[in-house]
């Protein structure tokens, strides 16, 4: 069998290891664009702010170890053609710039994805720098050394962590984005109001419900940023906007959402026999809802990756599908969520109440506790739980995961009441405050 592997992040070097495991005679090749594989983008703030002094620490593979185990591993190799009827590529070596046509048995189309970079005049420009890979990383660390001003557009999870890195290393910070709160999509407001609060008092300028519409600058570097409200100086820019699936070479070959996110059935199968897609390339059954999304997570990449690679000889493993779930730090706030959050259910007019609680994450009588906020969403016609939040000075944020779980097995706002969950005074009350929220539903 003869394995082709088109981008190698995360979804990609998880089949190419687990594909070496599985099929010892199996023919595999990776072609990647990069030098580098692997890189954790969720950490460059981290190492920005210099929690992470050594970059190589978000690497968690390379094409050396992949070489190890056998894999054929292209680096710096650029697939521009495809023809997957035909199970034919043409490929494109970057160092060289020679091409050449390589075949296939069974692909996987790990391609990834990329930041959204909208057409507005002067984007740009040399010092509007991007936020996604290795090279990305060190570009914002050296020109954060050089700048006092800096715009961090979207306020997303990577745009909020930026601000906080920067701010400590004693920047003047703006965060701007269209929507009226931070981290909208994965928030309710009784959340985003504690985290927006602790960027003013931390010196952070927000400017949200603000479209920019230009920016203008000289020498080719942007001076200042232009919104539908207000005008802004700055020395740097960095784009936290969000990604987008990269899949273009694809366009016309396979089912696609209308962004163009790769539709996989449960076995990562495309709608084309013997072509796989996985990660950030891919759209996610997404289990709240019952449908494809749009959802780009290391975590869904991994896991896809992995499944792909079980499926290419037979289907073997189900992709259970995903709940979005996600965590971030906020200046000692620790913040996770899973699945829907009321706002964003009763967009999509969904027939659905939340129960919010707020508690102690240990008894009163411990020299130290914790006040923490907790939220369930759930439908009112089945009381199936649809979501959940919290955020806690203390780090509570593995109940998030255990919520997952609940999402995933379709449990009910009742079944939390009386979930089997341990107490012991250095960690928790009697009655868990997961039980808490699910017995306030039955009062």
């Amino acid at each position: 069998m003869k394995i082709v592997i088109i981008g190698c992040t995360h979804a990609g070097t998880a089949v190419a290891i687990n594909s070496a495991k599985l099929y010892k005679n199996a023919e595999i090749t990776v072609y990647e664009r990069n030098d580098n594989i692997s890189f954790l983008s969720c950490g460059i703030a981290l190492h920005v702010q210099g929690v992470v002094k050594d970059p190589k620490g978000l690497f968690y593979s390379s094409p050396e170890q992949l070489r190890n185990i056998g894999v054929n591993t292209k680096m710096r190799h650029n697939v521009k053609n495809v023809d997957l009827k035909n199970k034919k590529i043409v490929v494109e070596n970057l160092e060289t710039k020679e091409e050449f046509d390589d075949t296939f048995d069974k692909l996987i189309i790990t391609t990834g994805s990329w930041p959204i970079v909208p057409d507005i005049e002067g984007i740009h420009m040399e010092n509007i720098l991007l936020s996604k890979n290795f090279y990305h990383a060190q570009d914002i660390i050296k020109k954060t050394e050089q700048v006092k001003n800096i715009i961090v557009i979207g306020a997303g999870y990577i745009g909020v962590e930026l601000v906080e890195a920067f701010r400590e290393h004693g920047k003047n910070v703006t965060l701007i984005d269209i929507e009226d709160r931070i981290l909208s999509r994965y928030l309710d407001k009784e959340f985003t109001d504690v985290a927006e609060k602790a960027l003013l008092e931390n010196g952070v300028k927000l400017a949200l419900g603000e479209k920019v519409i230009k920016f203008e600058g000289k020498d080719n570097k942007v001076r200042k940023v232009i919104t539908t409200k207000n005008e802004y100086e700055t020395d740097m820019v960095v784009l936290a906007m969000g990604f987008s699936p990269n899949t273009a070479l694809f366009k016309g070959q396979l089912d696609m959402l209308e962004n163009g996110a790769i539709i996989v059935d449960e076995y990562m199968r495309t709608s084309v026999n013997d072509v796989f897609a996985a990660g950030d390339s891919c759209a996610v059954y997404y289990n709240p809802e019952g449908k494809y999304r749009y959802i780009p997570l290391a975590t869904n990449a991994v896991r896809m990756g992995t499944i792909a690679a079980y499926n290419l000889a037979k289907p073997t493993l189900k992709y259970p599908g995903t709940q979005g779930t996600s965590g971030i730090k906020i200046y000692g706030n620790n913040f996770a969520a899973t699945g829907l959050t009321e706002s964003m259910a009763k967009s999509q007019n969904l027939n659905i109440d939340s129960i919010i609680i707020t508690e102690n994450n240990r008894p009163e009588f411990m020299p130290e506790y914790y006040s923490l906020t907790f939220k369930v969403v759930y439908d009112k016609n089945t009381e199936r739980i649809l979501g959940a939040q919290i955020v806690s000075k203390a780090d509570l944020t593995q109940s998030i995961n255990t919520m997952s779980v609940a999402i995933q097995n379709k449990m009910t706002i009742k079944d939390l009441a009386f979930i089997d969950f341990f107490f012991q005074p250095h960690f928790n009350k009697p009655w868990n405050f997961l039980n808490i929220a699910g017995l306030e539903y039955i009062k």
